[in-house]
């Protein structure tokens, strides 16, 4: 998928741009970024996992992926029953407008993203929410319809000023202020001085677009970016150049093959399940991702806790248990080699964002190894705007993953209670079976049976197929010029302005 602050907006897609942008002042750090924001609104689910440079939340992830506390004084004190959190909130901050923070501002941020009328893509985050009250000014309760494992988690949610962003001048209290956004171009921000955390020593950011990865890496060898991110392969010309630095950061940030169910072709598992054997997930951390990467083989990484590795199909590709897979299932070979059923081609049209080079080289590959086992998959490389109302009858390769609590994403894009709602569950998949472990895992309190739950979701969906995923990816991050306090961490999806530079503020041009 997109960035984490487009992927949760149900209805609109990203932009993104290639033309240069007029040229910053000397001493901002300009970010080359491969996707547009559709907007700076926390309560429309800007951001909305940490990572903003223009919003704090109660809590804040350190690279390790532990919380701490942000705009909350301390950690939050959880009832015995688990019902009831409450935080206290630190002295003295204030907006960037210079109103000062209070309770009020926390709780009208809450409601604002759980009330009806605002449509916030993100409201199902905050479904075991019943009710937040400010108890003083300081203070602020939240109360749950059930005891919810990862609600802290989701206190990095950005606060805004009586829960309200003007999308012309978003106010925060994060360690930049808003300047100015040229659409299609970039996004300008300054230092907030005033900051709790510290006046930032960069003092102006540049938030460049430019969705082409090949236009991005131009650009950074030019000096007109100080910082981007790039496929590996991309990358490469970096390493090992002077004034330059190539970070690999590992993620829980996979691509995969989005199948849609209302496609005759995709609609049946024996061909999903057969793809899924053909493929050489191996060979395309080898050669794609430069060995920047592993074989995926569900939407968990083997890395988190929650994996279960039973639920992980055979880590070699098996072209003749996919054939005969096919062949038992009805799927006949034609002399042309593509294979039919009832007179519908075993053909479909597997779609990637144009812009992209490492997903079209996946869709390529993808398709190399399908066509071995008569299957016909065609790569089409579109834009988003193009891509999105096709999702429900096109394969698309697509990317997610967060290496947080499982609830997250997991939910929105396999319940079928979100199916169609834009890039969550597009393909229409709906198991009732699936449903039920990802509401139970959602709704338990004891580790064990979330434990449990989990697991029996990693296994339902490897037996269904609704993806074949492909590849969990490092995110490459390419820096030009000597900055210090660069910390990486453990990525989730997005790394437009989380990830490696989520903690910019704290970064030091060196002398």
């Amino acid at each position: 998928m997109r960035t984490r602050a487009a992927a949760l907006i149900v209805a609109a897609g990203l932009t993104a741009a290639c033309q240069a942008p007029a040229a910053p002042a000397e001493d901002a750090f300009v970010i080359g970024l491969s996707s547009e924001f559709e907007n700076l609104s926390p309560v429309l689910g800007f951001a909305a996992d940490g990572g903003a440079l223009m919003f704090d939340g109660l809590m804040r992830r350190k690279p390790d992926l532990t919380l701490e506390p942000s705009l909350a004084d301390a950690a939050p004190v959880t009832a015995p029953d688990g019902r009831t959190v409450t935080f206290t909130l630190r002295q003295g901050v204030t907006f960037h407008d210079g109103r000062a923070l209070g309770a009020e501002d926390v709780v009208a941020t809450y409601r604002s993203v759980l009330d009806p009328k605002t449509n916030s893509p993100i409201s199902g985050d905050f479904a075991a929410v019943e009710s937040v009250a400010a108890k003083d000014p300081r203070t602020v309760e939240f109360r749950l319809k059930y005891p919810y494992a990862p609600f802290v988690q989701r206190t990095t949610l950005g606060i805004v000023p009586g829960g309200v962003t003007d999308p012309a001048k978003p106010v925060g209290t994060g360690p930049y202020s808003f300047v100015s956004w040229t659409p299609g171009d970039k996004i300008t921000l300054k230092s907030n001085d005033a900051y709790f955390g510290g006046a930032p020593s960069i003092k102006r950011v540049v938030l460049a677009f430019a969705e082409d990865d090949n236009v991005r890496a131009t650009r950074l060898a030019a000096g007109e970016f100080d910082a981007t991110v790039l496929p590996p392969k991309a990358a490469r010309r970096f390493e090992n150049q002077q004034g330059t630095t190539v970070h690999q950061v590992d993620s829980a940030d996979y691509r995969g093959v989005m199948f849609p169910f209302k496609n005759p072709v995709t609609a049946d598992v024996s061909v999903r399940k057969a793809f899924g054997l053909a493929v050489d997930r191996q060979a395309m951390v080898d050669t794609i991702l430069a060995g920047a990467g592993k074989p995926a083989f569900g939407p968990i990484s083997p890395d988190i806790a929650w994996y279960d590795p039973a639920a992980t199909g055979s880590p070699k590709p098996d072209q003749a248990a996919a054939a005969a897979l096919l062949d038992g299932a009805g799927w006949k070979q034609g002399d042309d080699g593509v294979r039919a059923k009832d007179g519908v081609r075993a053909a479909f049209t597997l779609m990637y964002p144009a812009g992209d080079s490492l997903r079209k080289e996946l869709a390529l590959a993808a398709a190399s190894d399908a066509k071995k086992i008569g299957l016909e998959v065609t790569p089409e490389g579109l834009d988003w705007d193009a891509i999105e109302p096709r999702m429900a009858k096109d394969a698309l390769i697509m990317g997610y993953g967060s290496p947080y609590d499982p609830d997250y994403v997991n939910y929105e894009l396999y319940h079928s209670a979100y199916a169609g709602k834009g890039f969550f569950n597009p393909g229409h998949y709906d198991n009732p079976e699936v449903d039920a472990a990802l509401e139970k895992g959602r709704a338990s309190g004891d580790e064990a049976e979330r434990k449990q739950a989990y697991s029996r979701f990693q296994q339902l969906v490897h037996d269904d197929q609704p993806w074949v995923h492909l590849v969990f990816l490092k995110h490459v991050y390419v820096i030009r010029g000597q900055v210090e306090g660069v910390r990486p961490g453990v990525d989730a999806h997005e790394h437009a302005t989380g990830g490696l530079f989520r903690d910019l503020h704290t970064w030091k041009r060196a002398a």
